[in-house]
């Protein structure tokens, strides 16, 4: 709080944490859950998983502002159970009628087969975008926004940079990863949600021509948005 950060979206990763997030959701109300198993941990993904976090999600749909972190992650193998896995998650969030959490890793083209297979009625988060402008506006026109949190604080990422420089604030939001991702200059610790004024800061020095306030009002507005909260 003494940051400026008054409210948190934890998403769920793998069963157990998904259902333990309800306690946490219980004790810290400034903290809003999601529920979905990550490509990350598909190891950890047993077959009886998946509906069970159908029944969780189904049974605490009140207590959730989407489903996730779900998505395609090239550097994991078995990429035909994730693309299940993760199609079966937009089901869920189509049916639920909340918006998607969406991990990518060397996957923008996987993501978009799997939509057109399973279109995504709700919208959500494209976590930690890194990707083309023509990626980018891509997910924009599916209703999605873009994660924007450690990556751009680096200057090696040119790329990433020049691509969040040009889009309306209207479609981002600030993200940290906690306790991943890094930023520059505090590789090695963890990270915490602490920092997104950090994040913030140098959003703002990609789009110098902005009024910073107005900016700051807009990036609530689309978290606020995209997440009902």
């Amino acid at each position: 709080m003494a940051k400026g950060v008054e409210r948190f979206v934890v998403p769920g990763i793998s069963l157990v944490q998904s259902q333990q997030l309800i306690e946490l959701k219980a004790k810290y109300p400034q903290v809003h859950i999601a529920a979905g198993l990550h490509p990350y941990f598909l190891d950890e993904h047993k077959d009886a998983h998946l509906a069970q976090l159908f029944d969780f999600a189904k049974t605490n749909k009140k207590q959730l502002v989407a489903i996730g972190e779900c998505g395609l992650d090239r550097s994991i193998h078995d990429l035909e159970k994730q693309t299940s896995l993760f199609e079966q998650h937009i089901t869920l969030a189509n049916e639920l009628q909340l918006p998607l959490i969406v991990h990518h890793r060397q996957s923008h083209d996987l993501i978009a087969h799997a939509f057109k297979r399973c279109k995504p009625k709700y919208g959500g988060v494209i976590h930690a975008y890194s990707g083309s402008m023509q990626q980018a506006q891509y997910y924009i026109k599916q209703g999605f926004k873009l994660g924007v949190g450690g990556v751009i604080t680096y200057e090696r990422a040119a790329k990433t940079r020049d691509v969040i420089a040009q889009i309306e604030p209207q479609h981002l939001v600030l993200e940290t990863d906690a306790p991943s991702m890094p930023l520059s200059g505090h590789q090695g610790k963890i990270n915490t949600p602490a920092h997104i004024p950090a994040v913030f800061e140098v959003l703002c020095s990609l789009k110098p021509n902005t009024n910073k306030a107005e900016l700051a009002q807009q990036l609530y507005d689309s978290c606020s948005e995209v997440f009902c909260i």
